[in-house]
């Protein structure tokens, strides 16, 4: 009887789903605990689908020029870091209005990435295929009903996810740093008062979330298509964002609420897959964005000096 009911139509279904909500989830996870390290420390970070974007090409570009996927996600990385550095000059140095230099961030990952993809590849729309990284079966536990399907024949990406949101939770509540951290983004001139850096904190911050954000892009080039595609984040970045204003700038709560965004992707694939019309599914992501941002964002209480500048008249910064 128990046999008959795993090898159901409506639990094959439900497992596919859920098994698709998980990696749909994976990359908007790692940006959204990008965003948390950033927002964390006081810097609005809409910039999320440009360093997404960024990481997408330079892990396909660094699989592409090593033939090895993994140091394809090292460079990957890097590049999120750099660009990330170049955000918090911006916004930290020289005092630039956050939103706005998020949306410049976006574009120009959006530019320079289709700028790149002509020079190196010559061509406008795609790159051609490399060295990716696939599921892993973890032995003997990927054969268990259900839980095999669903938790141990995933992406490395899937298990570092989890890795990455235990870690940044220890990180914020259980450590010096992560207190200090969380203090900056409350009230930045006291903890400055007690002689701690806080430019460096703010600094290195960003940089983190911009290398997690990274790491999200390069999920979907290497770990999704084995290729780039221009503009082949689509969103994500802004739906990240929004996984972070729901899961309250906590690590848990920011993957939890990732995973209910894959949710929809998901549901928004499998409905294609059904033949609903496509301009029809593509929008529920967003719808759910919307609703869910509507309902909860006056739930959460967001730090209290999120996007303001701090200015201390002894520093260099």
């Amino acid at each position: 009887m128990l046999e008959q009911w795993l090898n159901s139509d409506a639990v094959f279904l439900t497992v596919a789903l859920l098994a698709s909500t998980l990696r749909m989830a994976t990359p908007l996870g790692l940006a959204a605990l990008g965003a948390v390290y950033s927002e964390r420390a006081g810097v609005i970070n809409l910039g999320l689908e440009g360093l997404m974007l960024g990481g997408a090409f330079f892990g396909i570009l660094g699989s592409y020029l090593t033939g090895n996927a993994w140091l394809g996600v090292l460079l990957a990385a890097l590049a999120g870091g750099i660009m990330a550095l170049l955000f918090a000059l911006v916004t930290l140095r020289y005092k630039a209005n956050h939103v706005v230099a998020g949306v410049a961030l976006n574009l120009l990952g959006l530019g320079f990435t289709t700028v790149l993809l002509v020079a190196v590849w010559g061509n406008r729309g795609k790159s051609p295929d490399v060295a990716g990284i696939y599921p892993i079966y973890i032995p003997y536990l990927s054969d268990l009903p259900i839980v095999g399907e669903l938790i141990f024949r995933q992406s490395p990406f899937f298990y570092l996810l989890i890795i990455l949101m235990i870690l940044s939770w220890l990180f914020f509540y259980r450590t010096k740093w992560g207190l200090r951290l969380r203090a900056i983004g409350e009230n930045p001139a006291a903890v400055d008062s007690l002689g701690i850096p806080v430019f460096t904190y703010k600094y290195l911050a960003v940089i983190a979330g911009g290398m997690l954000a990274a790491l999200g892009g390069a999920y979907l080039s290497l770990g999704e298509l084995s290729m780039f595609a221009r503009n082949m984040v689509s969103g994500r970045g802004y739906i990240a964002l929004a996984a972070n204003i729901l899961g309250n700038w906590n690590p848990i709560g920011v993957v939890l609420a990732s995973f209910l965004f894959g949710l929809a992707n998901a549901i928004e694939m499998n409905l294609q897959l059904y033949g609903w019309p496509t301009q029809f599914v593509q929008m529920i992501p967003y719808v759910v964005t919307m609703f869910v941002l509507g309902g909860f964002v006056r739930k959460v209480q967001a730090p209290k000096a999120l996007g303001q500048h701090f200015d201390r008249s002894n520093t260099n910064m």
